[in-house]
């Protein structure tokens, strides 16, 4: 019976909570057929969005990428002082609220700081461009990358590294050879998700982008600007193809989730 009501409870929860906000999403989206669709997304300010989201999504990834591979071989094969409190670094942006995020950007690399101030007499705007952008959302998406890939390192052992140095292996061709290969399904993982969660920023990116529609606005925040805007079409278009978004990535995890984890082993 027990069981019977805990799912019946779980059930509810998502249905009330999750299936029904999108499904009506949806259904408003489509409600006039796929032509109203089609021409929200392809306006001139909905491509833009969608460029500036691909871009910024792109640079965090690839910025996520390199650092979280590296930290995790740093956190796993390495003894040094202060590793937890790494750890417990890398951790940070998910206690930390993305707006926090974004206030503490523009403190930092702000046209009135000392150091927005050097980069803006250089030639170089942080805040109310792409690279503040960036560097919100690779904030915010840090530690998906690591925490994907510690865990596997971890399980596979340094055995096999050690005896390719043995062997005569350097540093680069281990790494190449031996250790790339056993965490490539992990680092798949956690580079989707560092993708999603770029995707779908929103906090941090609307404090340090300024929202400035066809310059520094995203996908995400066209959707507010179009919703405030009373333009609901554009506005439920563009949030069905983040949910789009969401579902395929959901699709991608499921897929290069390592098998030692799906299984919850």
């Amino acid at each position: 019976m027990a069981k019977h009501v805990l799912r019946l409870t779980a059930v509810a929860y998502i249905l009330f909570l999750l299936v029904l906000p999108v499904g009506l999403i949806i259904w408003r989206t489509f409600g006039d057929g796929l032509g109203p669709f089609v021409e929200a997304l392809t306006s001139p300010s909905a491509v833009h969005a969608f460029k500036v989201t691909i871009t910024v999504a792109a640079w965090a990834v690839v910025a996520n990428t390199v650092f979280g591979v590296g930290a995790a071989l740093l956190l796993v094969r390495h003894e040094f002082p202060g590793k937890r409190l790494l750890g417990a670094f890398i951790d940070l942006p998910m206690a930390v609220s993305p707006v926090v995020v974004g206030l503490a950007l523009i403190l930092v690399y702000g046209r009135f700081s000392p150091v927005g101030g050097l980069l803006e007499s250089w030639g170089v705007q942080v805040i109310f461009s792409t690279p503040g952008m960036v560097l919100a959302t690779v904030f915010v998406a840090l530690p998906l990358v690591v925490r994907a890939i510690v865990p596997v390192l971890e399980e596979l052992g340094d055995e096999q590294e050690q005896a390719a140095h043995t062997l005569g292996a350097n540093r680069l061709q281990t790494f190449a050879r031996i250790t790339l290969p056993g965490i490539r399904w992990a680092l798949g993982y956690g580079v989707v998700l560092c993708l999603a969660r770029s995707l779908g920023e929103y906090g941090a990116v609307a404090v340090v982008s300024g929202r400035l529609v066809d310059q520094t606005q995203t996908l995400t925040l066209f959707v507010e600007e179009r919703f405030q805007n009373f333009d609901q079409p554009a506005a439920f278009a563009a949030a069905t193809a983040l949910a789009l978004i969401a579902v395929v990535t959901l699709l991608l995890t499921k897929l290069l989730r390592p098998k030692d984890l799906s299984d919850g082993n």
